[in-house]
C-alpha cells in the first residue's frame, strides 16, 4: 500500500498554496488561477522552476524552492495538520500489508511528517529522487522497487487529479481520497475506487 502524503495523510495542500502565494508575492511574483493545480503533483525542481518562469518570483528556481520549503518548516513546526484517522488508517494498513510513502513533497517535510506520527512506514520517495513528479508514474515505480513489490500488485492511495494519474499510469489499483479544497477531475475519478474518508480504507480492504 503506497500513499500520498499531502491532501491524503495531511491536510496541506491549503498551507502549500498560502506559503507559495505569500512567497511568490513578496519576490515579485504575480499568481495566477491555474497556478495552484499547475504545481500540484510536481517535484520540488519542477515547481521551483514553475514559480521563477510562470509566476515570475525573481529569484533562481533552487533559492524559490529552498525559500518555500524552509517557510513549510516553520509552517509544520508550529502546527502539522494530521488529517482525522490517516495515523490509525496508515498503522491498520501496515499490519496487513508492507506500506511506503510516495510524495511530491520534499523529503525533508516527508521526514517531519514521520517524526512526529511515528508511523511504521519503511521506505518514503520524494519526487525529488525521479527525472519527473507526478503525473508521471516515477515516484509511484521507485517507491514499489524499493518495496521489492511489483507495481501491479500494489494499492495506491491519492486525492489529486496529478496523483491519480501518477498511480494509474504506474499500473497500481487506485483508491482516491478526493481532496475537497480542490477536487480531482471526474474523468479520473471514473477509474478509480473513491473512499469518503481515510478512515475507510481499512474496511474497504476487508
Amino acid at each position: 500500500m503506497i500513499f500520498d502524503l499531502d491532501g491524503v495523510l495531511i491536510d496541506s495542500e491549503q498551507v502549500w498554496d498560502e506559503v507559495r502565494q505569500s512567497f511568490a508575492a513578496r519576490h515579485g511574483g504575480t499568481w495566477t488561477a491555474e497556478a495552484t493545480r499547475a504545481m500540484q503533483g510536481m517535484s520540488t525542481p519542477e515547481w521551483g522552476a514553475y514559480l521563477v518562469s510562470s509566476v515570475g518570483v525573481r529569484l533562481t528556481p533552487a533559492e524559490a524552492s529552498a525559500g518555500v520549503i524552509a517557510e513549510m518548516e516553520k509552517a509544520y513546526a508550529s502546527h502539522l495538520p494530521v488529517i482525522p484517522g490517516a495515523v490509525d488508517a496508515v498503522r491498520a494498513v501496515a499490519e496487513r500489508f508492507p506500506v511506503a510513502i510516495a510524495s511530491s513533497a520534499p523529503a525533508v517535510l516527508i521526514k517531519v511528517f514521520l517524526d512526529v506520527t511515528g508511523l511504521p512506514v519503511p521506505v518514503a520517495v520524494s519526487s525529488e529522487e525521479c527525472a519527473s513528479g507526478k503525473p508521471s508514474p516515477d515516484v509511484y515505480l521507485l517507491a514499489a522497487a524499493r518495496l521489492g513489490v511489483a507495481a501491479a500488485s500494489c494499492y495506491a492511495v491519492e486525492d489529486s487529479t496529478n496523483g491519480l494519474r501518477a498511480a494509474l499510469a504506474a499500473g497500481m489499483t487506485v483508491l482516491a481520497v478526493p481532496n475537497p479544497h480542490f477536487p480531482p477531475a471526474e474523468d479520473v475519478l471514473a477509474q478509480v475506487h473513491v473512499l469518503s474518508s481515510i478512515a475507510d480504507l481499512p474496511g474497504a480492504l476487508t
